[in-house]
């Protein structure tokens, strides 16, 4: 006689963390405020010289929220047990972000890359405001 073990199944029930969630929230809201005010810094740029450090600050600012936005979302994936991609679309954040950094002198590289970071930052922010966001997978 052979006896079967079965092992616990997650509950799927259960909700995310309200409080790691609403954390993650924040660090996306933060994120995608800083790319509009780089953004903004970088038109101002190429009309005077002065605003260019203004715009390389603004992007330092945008590279750290990046890493923050990480730590968030793998919590919210792994012990969170929540979804698993926005922690990817995080670290193509700053991967995307540290590449701004080394172009920002080939406007032809520099520029597409300025919208791959809004695209990816716009797809994580509106995953995390929806209700999908405190679904357990």
């Amino acid at each position: 006689m052979s006896e079967t073990v079965a092992m616990p199944r997650p509950d799927r029930t259960r909700q995310v963390s309200a409080g790691l969630l609403y954390s993650l929230r924040v660090a996306v809201l933060a994120q995608a405020a800083a790319l509009v005010v780089a953004a903004s810094f970088a038109g101002q740029a190429v009309e005077s010289e002065s605003m260019v450090e203004t715009h390389v600050m603004a992007g330092m600012v945008v590279h750290l929220l990046a890493l923050v936005q990480i730590v968030l979302a793998v919590l919210v994936w792994r012990p969170g047990r929540g979804a698993g991609w926005p922690a990817l679309a995080s670290v193509a954040l700053f991967v995307v972000g540290a590449a701004q950094h080394v172009t920002w002198l080939w406007l032809g590289a520099h520029l597409p890359t300025g919208v791959v970071l809004f695209g990816l930052v716009t797809a994580v922010l509106i995953w995390a405001w929806s209700p999908a966001a405190a679904r357990r997978r």
